[in-house]
């Protein structure tokens, strides 16, 4: 028995070290230098439990069966017709200054910024699902709706009733919703989605023993509607209650787009579709001719696992490296990675004004930790920080100089530069833009500066668990 439990534990001893040894070699493989410090002090401490959560979710890439399907996506031939037509047409109003960044824009997403838009900033959340509502009622062809959390609460009830009062005038309605962000009401609502004369898909459905399982860290995060092809919206707003968590209240930003912009919107939620039902839609009312209904100049850039460049992260870090005078970077989240980081200590080197807002109230404890353990660098760098009381602002917006900014989906941290697929609006009118900083001045006087001398009084032990945290803030 003791020679038994002797080669059991050599065994068990030398089945560690040969992961550790291995995972030396391949963990390091085209990935961030913070991510592989994560992974590796994990499989050096829980070599077992580690191997298997990585093979599990260790790289950022979705399935092979998915990565097929996405590379042989049939191109819509009118889309990219139409899209390009639009763009010489209208011809989008960029600086000379911003053309590098509508360049990289359009190689990371291979869409071209376009003009003949116009845009309404919506921060009033309850006004959002009314005129959400108010466009649905009024759809005579199509309603296009993805959303990262759809809820049965009474917001998600509404926009359901408005959906099928639609189907019942003969507007064809097509619904997606992440299978792990709406997990607590899935099921519910797709009931009643199609109850309703829906067509309504989950998007990533996590059944692990299954055909084509997907993975529950790999997630649709974008937050998408496209009514007719003529009216877009895009943000960072969910199909659910301010109020869906107990004692937190969200605040939101949306855009509302009408005009050839409206034709990237579209193509992007028919992509998803596809590589959710492999179904390609060719009817002609999906891409309706394109006019001009104003003078912003607006360019979409979807990012996410399926990409081969992290789009969302590049443009951050290169709207850094453009500002001359100031930044003001907007997110609920903040995980930034090392490039991201050199970014904004450049910025504010090169004597720009880097301003980070974000919010006191959080959602996620761990995520919370990590985020504040990097409070200190930033204050050090002479970044100010500005947290947002009372509410936990879910807005996600960055503006630069009063003339450039983008509005979208996408938090600042490595989960959506790497894990999530996201969608995001840049502007490049300078109305738009100092309107968008008009709400960031409110933001502003809704919020507490943090001075690096109080950052630095607070307990002890919290610096332990931030700094706890911050050691696996790549893998969160």
């Amino acid at each position: 028995m003791a020679y038994l439990e002797n080669h059991w534990g050599l065994f068990y001893l030398s089945t560690e070290w040969i992961i550790r040894l291995a995972m030396v070699i391949a963990v390091p493989f085209r990935r961030s230098p913070e991510a592989a410090r994560s992974w590796l002090l994990l499989l050096f401490f829980l070599p077992i439990p580690g191997v298997i959560l990585y093979l599990l979710v260790g790289r950022p890439r979705f399935p092979k069966w998915r990565q097929q399907r996405f590379a042989g996506m049939p191109r819509s031939g009118q889309a990219d017709a139409l899209i390009a037509a639009a763009t010489k047409i209208f011809e989008p109003g960029i600086e000379h200054g911003r053309a590098p960044i509508e360049k990289l824009a359009r190689n990371l997403g291979q869409l071209p910024a376009v003009g003949g838009n116009a845009l309404d900033l919506l921060d009033d959340y309850q006004g959002v699902i009314d005129r959400l509502c108010r466009d649905i009622d009024a759809a005579h062809d199509h309603v296009h709706l993805l959303s990262y959390i759809f809820a049965d609460d009474a917001v998600g009830m509404r926009v359901i009733e408005c959906l099928g009062r639609a189907t019942r005038r003969g507007v064809r309605c097509r619904v997606m919703i992440d299978a792990l962000g709406s997990r607590p009401w899935a099921s519910s609502v797709l009931r009643a989605l199609l109850a309703q004369g829906v067509e309504a898909r989950e998007v990533l459905p996590v059944r692990p023993f299954r055909w084509r399982p997907a993975r529950a860290d790999l997630r649709n995060h974008r937050k998408l509607c496209i009514v007719d092809g003529t009216i877009g919206y895009i943000g960072s707003q969910n199909i659910v209650a301010a109020d869906f968590r107990p004692g937190i209240r969200n605040e939101e930003l949306m855009a509302r787009v009408e005009g050839p912009i409206v034709a990237q919107l579209q193509s992007v939620f028919l992509a998803d579709w596809y590589l959710e039902t492999e179904q390609q839609f060719g009817d002609p009312p999906l891409f309706p001719p394109p006019i001009s209904v104003g003078d912003v100049s607006l360019q979409l850039l979807p990012s996410g696992p399926d990409y081969p460049v992290s789009g969302s992260e590049r443009l951050t870090v290169a709207l850094l490296y453009a500002a001359r005078e100031q930044v003001v970077v907007t997110t609920p989240y903040f995980i930034p990675d090392e490039g991201l980081i050199e970014a904004i200590q450049s910025a504010v080197l090169r004597g720009v004004d880097v301003r980070l807002v974000l919010s006191l109230v959080q959602d996620q404890r761990l995520v919370g930790l990590a985020q504040r353990s990097f409070y200190a660098e930033m204050l050090r760098s002479g970044v100010r920080i500005f947290l947002y009381e009372d509410r936990l602002l879910h807005a996600k917006h960055v503006s630069v100089d009063g003339d450039l900014a983008t509005i979208g989906s996408s938090n600042v941290d490595i989960r959506s530069f790497t894990l999530n697929a996201e969608a995001n609006l840049i502007l490049y009118t300078p109305d738009q833009v100092r309107r968008l900083n008009t709400l960031q001045e409110r933001y502003f006087s809704g919020s507490r500066e943090l001075l690096a001398k109080d950052w630095a009084s607070r307990p002890f032990h919290r610096k332990i668990a931030e700094n706890l945290a911050r050691l696996i803030s790549p893998l969160l």
